[in-house]
């Protein structure tokens, strides 16, 4: 084998590359996205034994398995918003498969986090990220690195009577990502690209709105974005290929070029 495949894979053989693993193991007990009562609610990941070895089946073991399509680390596709709903190849089934392997750029943006849990990303915020590490690619994924992922518990949904409280980017940042810089897509470490309290801005949920509208992807409940430089790194985000599906639980892979 030569060429590029055969420098990649004797790149990733030498430690060279590494393959940095951005998803939460999917258990029970991990947090899914709590809605108003009067709306039907994301249901957490239940597995139940089918067989083991048994007299159930006595030579295998394997488990059912339910949950939403939006439960643990999860792809958004577009027409999981009603504003993405007619975008051509907006179903997990239809986007092409291009688009889950690309570049990504990562915003850190862990100090204002620490500082508000209600922290906006700005305008300004990108452009002082851009006038360190150069201007956002077109067609990249975003990340949005705020720690959040290292919260465990009630601290991760950070629910209170008025709803949660995370950070996210603002309408005009997200705005300016998807109409000035043309991403592929956003992804976050909270339950979901949009701030905790983004029901009241204008418009609601905007990553939702606009990323979607757009034919643009979210990705969120990542974990790990501290291991990932700010520019360089190649991501593989492919969502399970399900029918007309709103989006998936899927295995987040980044490839980092190690240093040296």
């Amino acid at each position: 084998m030569t060429g590029i495949l055969a420098n990649l894979s004797g790149a990733l053989a030498s430690g060279r590359v590494e393959i940095v693993d951005l998803t939460h193991r999917l258990t029970p007990d991990f947090p899914v996205m709590v809605l108003p009562p009067e709306f039907g609610q994301c249901a957490p990941f239940r597995k139940t034994e089918v067989s083991a070895y048994d007299h159930r089946g006595p030579a295998w073991r394997w488990n059912e398995i339910t949950m939403n399509e939006h439960t643990g680390t999860h792809f958004d596709a577009p027409s999981h918003w009603i504003t993405g709903r007619d975008v051509p190849d907006g179903a997990t089934d239809s986007i092409p498969v291009r688009n889950f392997v690309g570049p990504v750029v990562v915003i850190d943006f862990t100090a204002e986090a620490a500082a508000d849990e209600d922290a906006l990303l700005e305008v300004a915020h990108i452009q002082a990220w851009e006038e360190r590490h150069g201007r956002v690619p077109a067609d990249c994924w975003v990340f949005l690195r705020t720690d959040w992922s290292k919260r465990q518990g009630a601290a991760y949904l950070n629910l209170r009577e008025d709803g949660a409280h995370s950070p996210g980017p603002s309408p005009d940042a997200i705005r300016f990502l998807v109409e000035k810089r043309d991403i592929r897509g956003f992804g976050t470490e909270t339950v979901g690209t949009d701030a905790g309290q983004a029901g009241h801005l204008d418009p609601p949920y905007p990553a939702h709105a606009t990323l979607h509208g757009a034919g643009r992807y979210g990705l969120q409940c990542m974990c790990d974005l501290d291991r990932l430089p700010a520019t360089g790194a190649v991501l593989l985000a492919a969502p399970l290929k399900i029918e007309n599906g709103s989006g998936s639980p899927l295995r987040v892979l980044a490839l980092v070029e190690k240093e040296g």
